[in-house]
């Protein structure tokens, strides 16, 4: 007997309503840890340095935390993450120095670097092939409404009390998060798997990255489909964000306000985007979203750089926000439609390691740019450069020869 619709989306409802409650209380704690170190230090640069914690966490725990991923049992890994990042996000405001935040913000990352390709290995295996396309389209839009909800929360918080509240109101939010997948079902049936000490050995993890290498071998086309999604839209958007509120400031010469207003401009084109992508789904094909949505994003991008006014980049941030979510459920979909899910964590781990490298050296070397030639010059630069990955993922993405990659077309 068939599930009705309604006792079919029972789980990923409730996975969805996990990601908002996570996407919400995330983009809390993040506005309010800067105000917190802000405080503490007067220093700009302190605050910077959360920035690089970020990807600096990724490159401690993405080369060895796919091992453990692909043994693990995915839904209790999930709610140990969830508890452990509360904890640490808890403790926060006991700490008195900013060695000990960094400290405690490097372990939260890393719970976060493990919980991301575990999450995404739990949904793979959750969701069946024939409806993730939709669900990723309302994770999308999950997301959206979070890059909204979470800032207007922290604004809120702010009124009524201290950035500390809003601390610990992530915590709890995770707490919560974590609470309710104890009601998701155990798709593997059994604890985390007894791992013998020999199996964190080098030898071992030697192995692992071979056997992801031996994957990449075989399936060159899956790959240079994952690399070249990434380079555009991870890399090079990291290193062009990178320089954002410089290019507002010195050469459009925005107020801080307006540049508020700008960044507003890019939410309401997130949400907008989420929402017609999350309607019209189901009659876009996955190699459409991916092709053409990337270099939509891109040619957005492109208006921002070469823009002389606020109108000019406010065109751009609304474009370029409009199609990220296309971008991001055709490619989402092609992962999960294509990478095994007995070595999903393993692939996502170190193939998110290999990017982390990659989003330092491109935004290193875009800023170290802006010292040879001006600060539109750079990110023209880069967005010159998203534009030709971008026709050449468009390129690959329509090749006749590949479409039974593309599962689930409709």
């Amino acid at each position: 007997m068939r599930e009705s619709a309604a006792t079919s989306w029972r789980y990923p409802s409730l996975l969805l309503l996990i990601i908002g409650i996570s996407s919400v209380g995330e983009w809390i704690y993040f506005i309010a840890l800067n105000l917190i170190v802000l405080d503490m230090t007067g220093s700009p640069i302190a605050v910077t340095g959360l920035y690089i914690v970020k990807p600096l966490a990724t490159l401690v725990t993405n080369f060895w935390a796919g091992s453990i991923i692909d043994r693990s049992n995915k839904r209790k890994l999930m709610i140990l993450l969830n508890l452990a990042r509360a904890i640490c996000i808890a403790l926060l405001p006991f700490m008195a120095s900013i060695p000990l935040i960094y400290l405690a913000v490097l372990l939260i990352n890393m719970a976060s670097s493990m919980f991301d390709p575990t999450s995404m290995t739990y949904t793979t295996k959750l969701i069946p092939i024939e409806t993730r396309k939709r669900f990723n389209a309302f994770h999308s839009l999950i997301n959206s409404g979070a890059f909204l909800i979470g800032p207007a929360v922290a604004g809120v918080l702010f009124l009524i009390g201290t950035p500390t509240i809003s601390i610990y109101t992530n915590a709890v939010a995770l707490l919560l998060a974590g609470a309710i997948m104890v009601f998701m079902p155990d798709l593997e049936n059994q604890g985390p798997v007894s791992i013998p000490s020999s199996k964190f050995s080098i030898r071992d993890m030697k192995r692992d990255w071979r056997l992801v290498l031996i994957f990449s071998r075989k399936h060159r086309y899956i790959v240079t489909i994952y690399f070249l999604f990434s380079f555009v839209m991870v890399i090079m958007a990291s290193a062009v964000d990178s320089l954002e509120a410089v290019f507002a400031k010195q050469v459009l010469s925005l107020t801080n306000s307006e540049y508020g207003f700008l960044v507003a401009i890019a939410g309401a084109g997130i949400l907008a985007g989420a929402i017609v992508n999350a309607l019209f789904i189901h009659k876009m094909r996955i190699s459409f979203l991916i092709g053409m949505g990337t270099l939509l994003v891109s040619i957005g991008y492109s208006i921002y750089a070469f823009s002389h006014s606020f109108i000019g980049a406010g065109i751009g941030f609304f474009v370029l926000a409009f199609f990220t979510a296309f971008a991001n459920t055709g490619f989402l979909t092609f992962y999960q439609n294509n990478i095994p899910t007995n070595i999903m964590g393993r692939i996502g781990s170190i193939y998110g390691f290999i990017e982390a490298i990659f989003i330092i050296v491109a935004t290193s070397i875009l800023g170290a740019a802006t010292n040879f030639i001006s600060v539109k010059g750079a990110v023209i630069l880069g967005v010159f450069i998203m534009i030709i990955f971008s026709i050449i993922l468009l390129i690959v993405s329509f090749s006749p020869a590949q479409k039974k990659i593309f599962r689930d077309q409709r």
